[in-house]
């Protein structure tokens, strides 16, 4: 039998900076100014909680901080930070305000906004369940002192570099949204075991898979109560959706300013390549696409339904960006392929599509929400 983890012991730690949206980018741009290694995702997280940027910082300080990863970091990298600022940082802390003093809940977010620790959200099974988290078969059993994990999880953001997994698990065996929890895990317990993703365009995102057997805990591990899982799960994926607009919208606004500058300068016949009204008009509708991916943003962070309006934003993000991308390296040709190019970048963005849902599965939410959608508005 494995050994029973139980909760550890750290001192209190000292207030922290808050970090409101205002100044948050150029906070970011001052930290990031003094790193050596942009592409190494735990030394990105490192300055970021050196500097106070992850202590309550809501949604509100996301665009800036992640329009400012993606100015000077591989998408990768900017991937790590999203998950964890977006997702995975708000679970512990509404734990973390309603728990207990002390215990590996409260000492693992105090490391974590601290930069000392890096966290993975793993909610996708390796068992094919996907986008339908109701089918989870990753299980765990829960008694009065301790509890034990069985399972695993796949294609998880961080699993090779995170010092905790926040896992969601079943709990119970019915297929219902009360049947879930989420555990703390440290990724060196007994029976944890990582194994990475292969081929994959997200340097620095540390993707892998989580195998959990037999991994035996203190029940000070669970986050929040039994049947609280999916409620909390909810609740925050719209906010990583939202996460994922701002940084998708940052994202074309880099891209589009680049592409447009050698545009300008690239000769053509007896001009530049920007005074043909073809490549005018192709690079317009980019830019459409890239207005209505902020205008979604901005319909989301006003919606009072923020769980069908994430599954807006996030189709809307996945379509608009691949158009965006595509019709930006297709202008720029031969130079897009080149090492560090926008063909390398699409294809990393590609993950856009499924990351935080299936595009197919958010067409089938959305079409659920049909009549509520399609009533009249207040202009």
């Amino acid at each position: 039998m494995p050994e029973l983890r139980t909760a550890p012991t750290a001192a209190p730690a000292a207030p922290g900076p808050e970090a409101p949206g205002a100044d948050v980018a150029a906070r970011t741009e001052a930290a990031l100014s003094g790193l050596a290694t942009p592409g190494d995702a735990r030394a990105v997280w490192r300055t970021l909680g050196g500097h106070g940027l992850l202590r309550d910082l809501g949604p509100a300080g996301l665009p800036g901080l992640l329009g400012t990863l993606d100015a000077h970091c591989p998408v990768g990298v900017v991937l790590s930070v999203c998950v964890q600022v977006a997702s995975a940082l708000p679970v512990l802390r509404e734990q973390v305000d309603a728990g207990p003093e002390d215990g590996p809940v409260r000492a693992a977010y105090r490391d974590a906004v601290a930069g000392r620790a890096t966290l993975a959200l793993a909610a996708t099974d390796r068992d094919g369940a996907g986008s339908d988290l109701m089918e989870l078969g990753t299980t765990v059993r829960i008694d009065d002192r301790s509890l034990v994990l069985d399972g695993g999880k796949r294609w998880i953001t961080n699993a090779r570099t995170a010092a905790y997994a926040l896992v969601l698990a079943r709990h119970r065996p019915q297929r219902h949204f009360t049947s879930f929890v989420w555990v703390l895990v440290p990724t060196d317990a007994p029976g944890v075991r990582v194994s990475a993703t292969r081929g994959t365009p997200l340097s620095g995102a540390g993707l892998g898979d989580l195998h959990f057997d037999q991994v035996r805990l203190d029940r000070s591990y669970l986050v929040g109560r039994p049947g609280r899982g999916m409620v909390s799960f909810a609740r925050h994926i719209a906010t990583e959706r939202f996460a994922g607009g701002v940084w998708a919208a940052a994202m074309c606004r880099r891209v589009l300013a680049e592409t447009h500058r050698r545009l300008v300068e690239r000769p053509l016949g007896a001009g530049r390549a920007w005074d043909n009204p073809a490549v005018r008009e192709r690079f317009a509708r980019c830019v459409v696409e890239a207005w209505r991916i902020e205008a979604a943003c901005d319909a989301h962070r006003e919606s009072t339904e923020p769980l069908v309006t994430s599954m807006l934003l996030k189709v809307s993000v996945a379509q608009g960006l691949d158009v965006v991308l595509g019709e930006c390296a297709a202008l720029l040709g031969a130079e897009a392929y080149a090492e560090g190019g926008l063909a390398q970048l699409r294809a990393a963005a590609g993950m856009f599509a499924t990351a935080g849902g299936a595009t197919g599965a958010m067409l089938a939410g959305i079409a659920e929400h049909v009549p509520d959608l399609l009533r009249d508005r207040p202009w």
